[in-house]
């Protein structure tokens, strides 16, 4: 079990993530000892609250007015508990505060759940990081089997196979189409298989409507689907001052390569050379994003790209402040891997660029600063741009 970098806010938060990454095991390390909780995967509690949803703050009363936690584990299959929680949070007699958590925001945008008008923090789980894996770590076997933590714990490749295996198939094409009510099965299995394929392109809505062979409504459902459950995330369009014409459209990425690859039945076998490269450019990706949100750095994730094939694969930025980053999978770095990374400098677009790759040594190549990936990882955990 590795310690997670996600530290226990001070007051009353959503924490939101995909099944298996560990929520309910963080909110018992961290929370073991609250006052109240409650598992509304226990079919026992779930009934008692759903008939009954006052009962909340009669339990709560009991606490009085002294600080408590109260925790409730999967809160959006019950939303109109919501709502004894908000009143809980303005009535002055009680000084308690809530650790709510969920796998998916789907169910309670579409009952226009009670989401505290703001007194609620939001925190999210992710997959392990490499920085809570530590000397464990190994960047193969986290291509090839992603960072879940029953994936990382598992003793052998073939538990690590037979997990993902019953994550796929229990979860995603189970739960989901349930959460959705998904009228057409097979088409949304395609739909999954399409998608593992195309992590980390481009997104082309009618190329891949016509793979589905559904509608391009249906398709975007699904990636909606997707980005609700926590299972994948958009990463927009960069559009800087240069003037050229830039691409609009954007990426779409899963949250993990290990589920990537099994939706592809390809965990069985070591990735290829020629998913290296994509896998590897995932990975980094799913670090940041998790990094950025659990040291609440507030950066905004893109990626810029031009029709005569600049690209940078991810522009960093809050505010004022634009770093980018070039990300690749080799062990030696090429002075031609900086040709987007030097428009975007040149433009006064980002005013540090970086590389990050597998070589083990920190470069400087023009005006490209080169990292070793776990260098990278850990400069982006400090926020610490443009230092050496």
């Amino acid at each position: 079990m590795y310690p997670r970098r996600l530290d226990l806010p001070d007051k009353s938060f959503f924490l939101f993530g995909p099944r298996g990454t560990g929520k309910s095991v963080w909110l018992e390390q961290r929370l073991g000892h609250a006052d109240l909780s409650i598992n509304l995967l226990k079919s026992g509690e779930y009934l008692r609250y759903k008939r009954d949803p006052s009962l909340l703050a009669q339990e709560v009363a009991v606490l009085g007015n002294r600080p408590a936690w109260v925790v409730i584990d999967e809160v959006q299959k019950l939303p109109e508990l919501l709502d004894e929680v908000h009143a809980l949070l303005f009535d002055d007699r009680y000084a308690c505060r809530f650790a709510l958590s969920g796998s998916s925001a789907r169910k309670l945008k579409r009952s226009q759940a009670n989401m505290l008008a703001g007194r609620a923090l939001l925190k999210r789980m992710f997959p392990l990081s490499l920085l809570e894996v530590g000397e464990d770590f190994s960047l193969q076997e986290a291509l090839r089997f992603g960072q879940l933590p029953l994936s990382v714990t598992s003793a052998t490749p073939a538990e690590k196979i037979d997990f993902l295996d019953a994550y796929v198939e229990t979860y995603l094409k189970e739960e989901i189409q349930q959460e959705a009510l998904v009228r057409n099965l097979d088409s949304f299995y395609r739909f999954l298989a399409v998608t593992g394929l195309m992590s980390g392109q481009i997104l082309n809505i009618a190329n891949i409507a016509r793979e589905v062979g559904v509608a391009r409504s249906t398709v975007q459902g699904y990636f909606s689907i997707l980005e609700d459950t926590l299972l994948g995330w958009y990463l927009p369009a960069y559009r800087n001052r240069a003037k050229v014409k830039e691409t609009a459209h954007p990426k779409f990425y899963l949250f993990d390569c290990g589920v990537q690859r099994a939706l592809l039945g390809l965990h069985r076998d070591k990735p290829s050379a020629s998913e290296t490269g994509a896998l590897f450019e995932t990975f980094i990706l799913n670090e940041f994003r998790a990094l950025n949100d659990w040291r609440s750095h507030g950066g905004q994730f893109f990626y810029w790209r031009t029709e005569s094939g600049n690209e940078v694969d991810l522009v960093w930025k809050r505010g004022k402040q634009a770093v980018g980053f070039e990300i690749k999978s080799s062990i030696a770095w090429k002075e031609s891997f900086n040709k987007g990374l030097n428009v975007l400098m040149q433009s006064g677009d980002i005013q540090h660029a970086y590389g990050v790759y597998r070589g083990s040594r920190v470069l400087k190549v023009g005006d490209v600063t080169v990292l070793p990936y776990a260098k990278a990882v850990g400069m982006v955990w400090e926020e610490s741009f443009g230092q050496r």
